[in-house]
C-alpha cells in the first residue's frame, strides 16, 4: 500500500506542470541564436512546463519595443510575440525594484527554474539555490542547479 502511496505521488508529481519563470533576454534567444525556446525547454526538462512571465518584464519588453533603436524596436516586438505564449503574472514592483529583482523574489517565493543568461541574476538566483535555464555555447539550453 505503500509503495501505490508513492508511485501515485510520482505519477502525480509528473502531471504538474512545472513553472519557469522567462527574464527579458530569454526572448531574445531566438533572434539571437536560433533556438526554439518553447521546444528546447520541453526536451531539456523531459516535461510538460508553465511559462511565466512578470508583469515588471513584459512592461520592459514594451518600453524596448517602442524606445529602443530601429533593430532593438523590431527584436523587442517579436519578442512581445513569444511572450503572448506565457502565464501574466501581475507582480507589481515595490519602489526602487528592477525586474530582474522582481524576477528574484519571485523565484525565491515559488523555488521555481528562471530563463534567463543574465550573470548577475544567475549568480544571485544560485546564491539561494534556485536552478537557472540558460544558454550554452550559443547553440543549446542547459540548467545550472537540480530542477
Amino acid at each position: 500500500m505503500e509503495a501505490d502511496r508513492i508511485r501515485n505521488n510520482k505519477v502525480n508529481a509528473a502531471k504538474e506542470k512545472l513553472k519557469v519563470i522567462f527574464d527579458t533576454n530569454a526572448f531574445f534567444t531566438p533572434i539571437k541564436f536560433k533556438i526554439d525556446i518553447f521546444e528546447a525547454l520541453e526536451k531539456l526538462l523531459e516535461r510538460k512546463f508553465e511559462p511565466i512571465l512578470l508583469l515588471p518584464v513584459k512592461q520592459e519588453l514594451e518600453r524596448m519595443a517602442k524606445e529602443g533603436t530601429p533593430k532593438m524596436r523590431k527584436e523587442a516586438s517579436y519578442a512581445l510575440k513569444l511572450a503572448e505564449k506565457c502565464k501574466l503574472i501581475e507582480s507589481n514592483m515595490k519602489a526602487g525594484e528592477s525586474p530582474d529583482d522582481a524576477i528574484f523574489r519571485m523565484a525565491s517565493e515559488w523555488k521555481c527554474p528562471v530563463f534567463t543568461n543574465d550573470k548577475e541574476l544567475k549568480r544571485r538566483l544560485r546564491n539561494i539555490n534556485v536552478p537557472v535555464i540558460y544558454v550554452r555555447q550559443k547553440s543549446r539550453l542547459e540548467t545550472d542547479g537540480r530542477i
